[in-house]
């Protein structure tokens, strides 16, 4: 079991929230609004995957799923790297088990640009921070990344995408990166639920899908605390 983008991220806001993603699932509440804003995320993701012309999907399913095979589509990733496709979308890494699938992989003279696609107006720190999560992968994978762009959306119909470099800003979170994969990984293997205290981690950068659970966990541990006063 490695990690994902997503795992290592939500690892990163809260080791509790990617215990829970792991153990108990079930407890996630995903309000409407969120769900919703990550939906338009997916619809902008594949309607930039055509920015540069021609293309090549990477996606596979599980059969009879819509969950991605992530050891087929790595697979099929290495095929086309080794043929040289020019544009490659959802291009799939597995280092360790650890995985990313880049949102739009270019071939250059010298090596391979990567995009990744936010549906969102401007740049986040936060994205800065996936985009070197996905430049650690591919390089530990072997490949020689040159440039990495965030790409937000534009102002009108006319000028959808918006391509920011943001390479030595993501390039930078190499090292960070490395200092805690490994540490998260251990970690989501755990059988007992780790504990931490709800804080802002809760609600930053995103609102935590396990926020009344832990929430709630607080305030009996609070009343048990008053009743062990009386």
């Amino acid at each position: 079991m490695g990690l994902t983008k997503t795992d290592f991220m939500r690892g990163m806001q809260c080791r509790k929230m990617l215990w829970l993603d792991k153990h108990k699932p079930r407890l996630r509440v995903i309000p409407p609004e969120i769900q919703a804003r990550l939906d338009a995320g997916n619809d902008f993701g594949d309607c930039a995957m055509g920015m540069f012309g021609p293309y090549e999907e990477m996606t596979v399913y599980r059969p009879g799923t819509h969950i991605p095979d992530k050891k087929k589509m790595a697979e099929k990733t290495a095929q086309h790297l080794a043929s040289g496709t020019p544009v490659i979308c959802e291009a799939a890494f597995l280092y360790y088990n650890h995985y990313c699938a880049v949102d739009i992989l270019r071939k250059t003279e010298n090596g391979y640009d990567f995009y990744e696609v936010k549906n969102s107006p401007e740049v986040h720190e936060t994205f800065v921070r996936d985009a070197g999560f996905q430049n650690y992968i591919l390089s530990r994978s072997g490949v020689k990344v040159g440039r990495i762009y965030i790409v937000t959306h534009g102002e009108d119909e006319n000028h959808p995408f918006v391509p920011v470099d943001i390479t030595p800003q993501a390039k930078a979170y190499y090292t960070w990166v490395n200092s805690h994969i490994w540490d998260l990984n251990r970690m989501q293997k755990e059988r007992e639920e780790v504990m931490v205290e709800p804080g802002p981690q809760c609600r930053e950068p995103y609102e935590c899908w396990y926020y009344d659970y832990c929430h709630s966990q607080l305030l009996q541990k609070r009343g048990e605390g008053e009743d062990e006063d009386l």
